[in-house]
């Protein structure tokens, strides 16, 4: 990257309002967000965050498409690599002792439950509530994982219980439901915690909300359904919503599971999990 433009991505993120609206986009790359959600998920009044995009945008990091009606704001990655590697490799002189512990993600073999076989990767799921989406994708993965996968779910703001017509779902398509329980993330971020290999994000909230670096560095997706909890209607109409939310799910898993997983590099496998949800993203 040059110099000068450099220079100019550096002091658009020195604000902390724009840093913060590009952390937040950062958690939803490579997909959009409209300006509407930015606003409410970071407390910004309208005025101050168009302001804060345009900058960001001017500078290369942000990129806007329209979509009918909407705009959807989004990283442009390829200026975010650059930044970094000038960062990195320029201003850094690619230093080994600086760039190793980035390079390196070393896998801690350390279980939460020494009763639980070790397999090959390690995924967590997170929504909002752990009461719908991400109990169904934990379940899903459990069942369809092939012993590949020990699947975890978790909510920033678990409810109490887990959804009746969720549950009902999970039954009916053959899952076994006896373990599923709502689970605050922070069980997962623990001294002698799983360290994951992946970390999704099923709702746009959980993916909105403020959280620290996952010990590992695990590949992140963000794979945000709409939330059938809040569907309205009769008790069929309602549950026509959770199901379909299941077979989205489904869609999903069984393309996840399916990758070659041993043939394909970091960044090869970060694509193929962004190319996940962006096309199911596109569909919904």
């Amino acid at each position: 990257m040059e110099q000068n433009r450099a220079i100019h991505a550096f002091a658009t993120l020195g604000h902390p309002g724009r840093m913060a609206v590009f952390r937040l986009l950062m958690r939803f790359a490579p997909q959009g967000v409209r300006p509407t959600e930015i606003a409410e998920a970071l407390g910004l009044k309208q005025n101050t965050l168009s302001h804060h995009l345009a900058d960001l945008a001017a500078s290369g990091l942000v990129q806007v498409t329209r979509a009918g009606r909407s705009l959807y704001y989004a990283v442009d990655l390829d200026t975010t690599e650059g930044l970094i590697g000038y960062l990195a490799l320029d201003v850094g002189r690619a230093r080994p002792d600086l760039l190793a512990p980035l390079l390196s993600a070393p896998k801690d073999a350390t279980q939460m439950d020494p009763n639980i076989p070790d397999t090959d990767f390690d995924v967590l799921f997170i929504c909002s509530g752990n009461s719908a989406r991400s109990i169904f994708a934990e379940a899903l993965l459990r069942d369809l994982g092939k012993g590949k996968f020990q699947a975890f779910s978790a909510g920033t703001r678990p409810n109490s219980e887990l959804n009746p017509f969720a549950l009902e779902i999970l039954k009916r398509n053959g899952h076994d439901i006896a373990g599923l329980r709502s689970k605050h993330i922070s069980e997962f971020q623990q001294p002698g915690s799983i360290v994951m290999d992946f970390v999704f994000t099923v709702c746009d909230t959980a993916a909105a909300e403020e959280c620290p670096p996952w010990p590992g560095q695990p590949i992140t997706g963000h794979w945000g359904l709409p939330d059938p909890v809040k569907a309205t209607g009769t008790d069929a109409e309602k549950a026509l919503v959770f199901a379909q939310t299941y077979a989205a799910l489904r869609r999903r898993i069984m393309t996840f599971v399916e990758l070659p997983f041993e043939s394909l590099s970091r960044m090869s496998l970060q694509s193929r999990v962004d190319c996940i949800g962006t096309d199911a993203h596109a569909k919904a």
